[in-house]
């Protein structure tokens, strides 16, 4: 080293401030999640198909309500609206969950959240977590209005309140039901490519593709088989499943004495999909 050389102090300094840990980045993650979902902090171009989808909702919920106010008749149940509604769920799965996990896998930002103390199982949690609760509000903020609707015109007083206050949870526990099966769908399929119209076009397609499947087999001659026939579409499943929990007079679809048999398939279908994104995030991790 030289005589003229110098040691220059240009302030560099330790960070002394909080770490949060993994639950904070998780946290932070789910929030970024749902707010994505909705478009929020983004352009005005984000906003538009999920508030279209929700204001839509929102839409039947009001009629619905005011069908009640004015005539006591209840058009359909809480249950039933989320199966009234499962076509704009798929479409609403279809945009935001390409937008929740393709974007990052196109950006080749993945080595940066699975850096310390961030872990791929708590990137999928929080993913998975912030589109269950994005399609479980989708559902249950219109339920809330179809329950204003009654509960300020029902007979009963406080009794007729408290009965539909009771119904209206049944709607939201069905609601999740439905989150949980189409959100881990659409992410593991959303998670296969970086390319969101791709990942969009692939969440449609495995749900069109499958509905047919149910009608061919709902007209075989065989009585089992028709009654079987629902575990083959995602959405004619969880119908089955709210039809065994929740009886109606007039059920969607026909699923006998099997309804134990969706209520498995269902929860096997969502295991399987979270098992199989681990798999896969596990190995992008790897890379």
């Amino acid at each position: 080293m030289s005589e003229a050389s110098v040691i220059h102090d240009i302030g560099y300094q330790r960070y002394t401030g909080p770490r949060h840990g993994r639950g904070h980045v998780l946290a932070a993650i789910y929030g970024h999640g749902v707010r994505t979902a909705f478009g929020f902090g983004r352009t005005a171009k984000a906003k538009i198909f999920p508030w279209m989808v929700a204001g839509i909702a929102l839409i039947v919920a009001i009629i619905l309500a005011a069908v009640r106010s004015q005539t006591g008749l209840e058009v359909i149940t809480y249950a039933q609206f989320a199966d009234s509604v499962s076509w704009l769920i798929i479409f609403f799965v279809a945009i935001v969950a390409p937008e929740l996990v393709s974007r990052d896998l196109h950006a080749g930002v993945l080595p940066l959240y699975f850096s310390r103390p961030l872990r791929s199982a708590d990137y999928l949690a929080a993913k998975f977590a912030a589109l269950v609760s994005a399609v479980w509000l989708l559902i249950g903020a219109p339920q809330v209005i179809m329950f204003l609707g009654a509960a300020f015109t029902t007979k009963d007083g406080v009794h007729g309140v408290w009965s539909e206050l009771g119904r209206l949870l049944g709607g939201w526990a069905f609601g999740a039901l439905w989150a949980l099966v189409f959100a881990s769908i659409a992410l593991l399929i959303a998670s296969l490519t970086g390319k969101r119209a791709f990942a969009a076009g692939g969440i449609v397609a495995v749900f069109l593709m499958t509905a047919p499947v149910v009608g061919v087999l709902a007209s075989l001659p065989s009585r089992t088989a028709q009654e079987l026939a629902g575990l083959a579409s995602p959405m004619s499943l969880v119908t089955g499943v709210g039809t065994w929990l929740i009886p109606v007079k007039d059920p969607g679809i026909d699923i006998g004495r099997f309804g134990p048999v969706y209520a498995i398939e269902a929860v096997t279908l969502i295991a399987a999909c979270l098992l199989l994104l681990l798999a896969r995030y596990r190995k992008v991790a790897s890379l």
